[in-house]
């Protein structure tokens, strides 16, 4: 079972927000957009880079709007389970993090 009151989903996180968030007690960042999405998006590896920086842990599971399956769902279930602490879980808007949440909870 994955511990969803550890699980907050929303849009995208911006490299300048991580400190915060860090600060705010998130252990672990799940980025379900894929590089090149939207050019202003921020790079996965920047992300990782400042996430890292701030003693977090940071996962990229790539899911293309509408396409999230059951191998993407399992690796966002085993990032919560793997995390020591709250995660949040981002893409565009929020939706596709909710919904591999979703489909996390139902695969358990």
């Amino acid at each position: 079972m994955i511990d969803e009151t550890k699980v907050t989903t929303r849009g995208q996180v911006q490299v300048n927000e991580i400190e915060e968030l860090a600060a705010q007690g998130c252990r672990m960042l799940i980025n379900n957009r894929p590089d090149g999405e939207a050019p202003d998006q921020p790079l996965s590896d920047d992300l990782q880079a400042e996430a890292q920086r701030h003693g977090m842990s940071y996962r990229h599971i790539p899911v293309v709007p509408g396409q999230a399956n059951d191998t993407d769902a399992r690796a966002f279930a085993e990032a919560i389970r793997q995390s020591d602490g709250p995660v949040v879980a981002f893409c565009r808007t929020g939706g596709r993090a909710a919904a591999l949440q979703k489909m996390a909870r139902q695969g358990d």
